[in-house]
């Protein structure tokens, strides 16, 4: 009986767009969709925070890079779409650690300062 080395096959992900609000990934035709829905939650809950915590909009990050073949750079664009949702990240004044303005609330109920001993 003779076997053939038969080569794995790989198994290719659909290309994915990562949102500049909330920082997931979506595939190419649900992030037209699931772009409005987002920045509509994100302004319904900016809206509910504290002023103190209100930021502004998230804008979309510009990119032009456009490889050889007249294709969007998807890398480059999700590095900015990523870039851009880290962005709206706040640091808590005790640990450093950033949340989102909503989770820095619940955060700061339980980070206490480090008491030295």
């Amino acid at each position: 009986m003779v076997r053939k080395h038969l080569k794995p096959t790989m198994i290719r992900r659909p290309p994915t767009i990562v949102c500049y609000i909330c920082g997931r990934e979506y595939g190419t035709k649900s992030i037209a969709i699931h772009e409005p829905q987002c920045l509509k939650k994100w302004h319904n809950e900016n809206n509910l925070l504290p002023k103190e915590l209100r930021r502004p909009e998230p804008k979309k990050p510009e990119v032009r890079t456009i490889t050889a073949k007249g294709f969007y750079d998807l890398d480059a664009l999700n590095e900015a779409a990523w870039t851009s949702a880290q962005s709206t990240l706040v640091p808590c004044a005790v640990c450093g650690r950033t949340f989102l303005p909503d989770r820095l609330i619940v955060h700061q109920r339980s980070c206490k300062p480090k008491v030295a001993k």
